[in-house]
């Protein structure tokens, strides 16, 4: 790839050329090398580049047009530059985007942060041994059917006429593990786990094994649940789950499109308990996909959410922040509608709960693992959930896994439903969170 200011002079040349004075662009590149195993054997084997530019042009009469191509090169630019000046005719008249006003802004910090790719065979036989030891770790446990080890270099860089020029790139190595069980009489059991470090050095494949073991044989004598309303305890996976299939309720977008659980004068109003509360964090040190700046250029930061319960900031762009009178907050996606959406959540305790709770010593509670059918089972706009889960129901602090079951609820009835969260927090895809309390739901057994 060119270095930014080649890419900017370039540019540049380019738009006067054909006397085009207002533009920005905004693109990205993977690298990805992946693996895939089965009873100890190569399974799949993928490598891929993928590259995708956004180019915006505004014309003498303030509408802008937007085009996508892969190419960087005078060519690409050139032809891209035009389609997008042409489409700029077509272009909205309303609540038209513009540059961010921070696009210049200096940022929080840069990243340059690649480490070296290994090579696919180490790939495979890490991955390999990892399988054998999930499968040997009980006589029940028949294959790891869904499983693979990856790792990613990722480039960003965004540029404007008015001289904004950003790049960061990094690394990523991901492994996930999902196991299946096969027992005489007895119904299949699955389990898994996902990690993600910036590199396959730091990569916690230890961590993910023992979580997948731990969870199937924990899942291996399961009962029934009866129906009834009990009280729940969300682990950091499923917790995060839900607050992501929710996140209308922040997205200022959303919101001017009435398509969100919040309107404007939401904010400063009391949605949740004031046990809890969440920050939208790119930059924060457990995220290991980091962020700097979003698809406008706007910097990145940490944008508090709820705090003790109260909802005090929406993720904006620079259009949404426009109309909000306020500042964008480094959440916007760039495209033929400039779109919002939130990086990585950390999710703390706000104020000090007057009781606290403790898994080792609950009685009659479930504990919600895993969320499931969350395309299905989430109604966004209503705020309503009806989900199957992989859980256990807590009896004198010993876990009994559930056969199968459902929880359903309200989900702004839920945040103001919380009684505890707990103080140590777990990283996730997702952010990090710990485990949350709700006072009852409703579960449906089988």
């Amino acid at each position: 790839m060119l270095s930014i200011q080649e890419l900017a002079i370039q540019t540049k040349e380019i738009a006067d050329r054909l006397n085009i004075q207002k533009y920005d662009i905004f693109g990205s590149a993977v690298d990805e090398t992946s693996v895939k195993v089965d009873q100890g054997k190569p399974d799949q084997v993928k490598a891929s580049q993928r590259s995708s530019v956004t180019v915006r042009v505004w014309n003498e009469e303030n509408t802008v047009g937007v085009t996508s191509t892969t190419d960087v090169d005078p060519n690409g630019l050139e032809l891209a530059l035009k389609t997008a000046y042409e489409a700029s005719f077509f272009g909205v008249k309303e609540n038209v985007p513009d540059f961010s006003p921070e696009a210049t802004a200096p940022l929080a910090q840069q990243i340059s942060d690649k480490t070296a790719q290994v090579p696919v065979a180490d790939l495979l036989d890490k991955l390999i041994l990892v399988e054998k030891e999930v499968i040997e770790a009980h006589p029940a446990i028949a294959s790891v059917p869904y499983n693979g080890l990856a790792q990613r270099d990722i480039d960003h860089f965004y540029l404007n006429s008015d001289g904004a020029k950003r790049t960061e790139a990094y690394s990523t190595a991901s492994i996930y593990l999902y196991s299946k069980t096969e027992e005489e009489g007895k119904k299949t059991r699955s389990a898994g786990a996902f990690r993600m470090s910036r590199g396959l050095e730091t990569l916690d494949i230890e961590g993910c094994l023992k979580e997948t073991i731990d969870k199937t044989i924990s899942h291996l004598n399961y009962q029934k649940i009866p129906t009834g309303k009990y009280q729940v305890v969300f682990s950091p996976d499923a917790f995060l789950s839900l607050l992501g299939a929710f996140s209308n309720l922040f997205n200022a977008q959303s919101i001017l499109d009435k398509q969100s659980l919040s309107t404007p004068e939401s904010l400063g109003t009391q949605i949740a308990s004031p046990l809890l509360s969440v920050c939208d964090d790119a930059l924060h040190p457990d995220n290991a996909a980091i962020t700097t700046f979003d698809g406008e250029g706007t910097p990145t930061r940490r944008v508090t959410l709820i705090e003790n319960g109260v909802l005090t900031s929406f993720l904006h762009s620079a259009g949404t922040a426009r109309r909000f009178n306020t500042q964008p907050t480094g959440h916007a996606n760039i495209g033929a509608k400039v779109s919002v959406s939130p990086h990585f959540y950390h999710v703390f305790p706000g104020k000090p709960a007057e009781q606290t709770y403790s898994l080792d010593s609950a009685e009659n509670v479930v504990l919600i693992d895993d969320l499931q059918a969350l395309h299905a089972g989430v109604k966004a706009l209503q705020g309503s959930f009806s989900l199957p889960f992989d859980g256990w129901l807590i009896h004198q602090g010993k876990r009994i896994s559930i056969e199968s079951a459902t929880v359903a609820g309200d989900f702004l009835e839920l945040l103001k439903s919380i009684v505890y969260v707990e103080e140590e927090t777990h990283v996730t895809p997702a952010g990090v969170c710990p485990y949350v309390w709700v006072e009852a739901l409703s579960i449906t057994g089988e």
